[in-house]
């Protein structure tokens, strides 16, 4: 594989064989290992014409962090541009930002082991971040969720789902509103993301800028709700059954239940395709059959005291009433005559 690889750059960059031979020397000699050299060369093909010096200096700004330097060789593993990033130009800013921001050198430290991106942002990227995430608008669990492991962690999770709407064609200030708008997208995987991006833009026939009206098409399940209403509306379309054209919104917007009432449930053939609400559709219990019986209280047989216990008070009762019961029908009785008297 390192063969390959300086074969690949040397023709790349025209530049000879021996002069790759001489960078690898180089990296091999700072301790990196043969994967990792293998993955600068992959990612950071300019490495090349980088000096040494250079390359230790930026290894030492890492190791100034108290990185040790097995997590420095994942880091360039991972990240292999960092070795490109400039210390007093580029990383003392940014670490100066972090601490301005109330981190401290350790949570900077723990994350960039977990992500070395982070290495990759620009100065004034995070405290935008910061920014929307104070502001946010949504119900408190997804707002838990997203926050579960600290406003570092979520900044940069909100920084990564903004460049892969970029990344896709749509302007930052639009990207940030689409996040600031749709909050559950942070809790989607990147991939899942670029996933419904592109069958948005390949499938659907939409551009990615309809995400600015309807930015909940991101928040919503993918498998469950995209790809089942789409096929629905599809059939519908090629049938002639769709009296108006349905757009995004029309897609989206509607709950599950008001989807089904509108476009499955007149159509018997749809709801085959939709699989939800579907009468024919197994119900599964929610709970193991013969769960209810650990919950059902204990019968305990009656004991002869028992009984006696209860027929004494039942005794008791009946003996008031007894002596009541006739003065009561007596009262009756001189009512219904002074009726009749009157009526007369």
């Amino acid at each position: 594989m390192l063969i390959q690889s300086v074969l690949e750059h040397s023709r790349k960059l025209h530049i000879e064989p021996s002069d790759v031979c001489m960078c690898l020397r180089g990296l091999k000699g700072l301790g990196f290992s043969d994967e990792t050299v293998v993955k600068i060369l992959e990612g950071f093909p300019r490495v090349i014409t980088m000096r040494l010096r250079d390359v230790e200096g930026r290894i030492e700004f890492l190791k100034g962090l108290r990185i040790s330097w097995r997590e420095i060789d994942g880091i360039c593993y991972s990240f292999p541009l960092v070795l490109g990033l400039g210390v007093e130009k580029r990383l003392k800013p940014l670490f100066k930002e972090f601490g301005s921001l109330g981190f401290d050198g350790n949570v900077v430290r723990n994350e960039i082991i977990v992500n070395p991106e982070i290495l990759g942002m620009e100065v004034g990227e995070l405290s935008r971040c910061l920014e929307l995430l104070k502001g946010l608008k949504c119900r408190a669990p997804i707002e838990e969720k997203i926050l579960e492991k600290g406003y570092f962690r979520a900044g940069f999770e909100v920084k990564r789902r903004v460049d892969c709407l970029c990344r896709h064609g749509m302007i930052l200030r639009e990207a940030f509103k689409v996040v600031q708008r749709e909050p559950r997208v942070i809790l989607y995987d990147v991939e899942d993301i670029e996933k419904k991006i592109e069958f948005l833009k390949h499938k659907m026939g939409f551009g990615v800028g309809c995400l600015n009206g309807v930015p909940e098409y991101l928040g919503v399940n993918f498998d469950k709700q995209i790809v089942l209403r789409h096929n629905v509306l599809e059939y519908l379309r090629s049938k002639g059954g769709l009296g108006c054209e349905v757009g995004l919104r029309g897609m989206i917007k509607p709950s599950r239940l008001r989807f089904y009432n509108l476009y499955v449930k007149p159509y018997p053939e749809c709801e085959e395709i939709f699989g939800r609400f579907s009468k024919d559709k197994e119900v599964r219990p929610r709970h193991p059959g013969g769960l209810w019986k650990l919950f059902k209280p204990p019968k305990y047989p009656d004991t002869e005291e028992d009984i006696r216990n209860m027929k004494l008070f039942m005794e008791s009762i009946s003996d008031p009433l007894e002596a009541v019961l006739p003065h009561f029908h007596e009262q009756k009785h001189e009512q219904r005559e002074l009726v009749g008297k009157n009526q007369q």
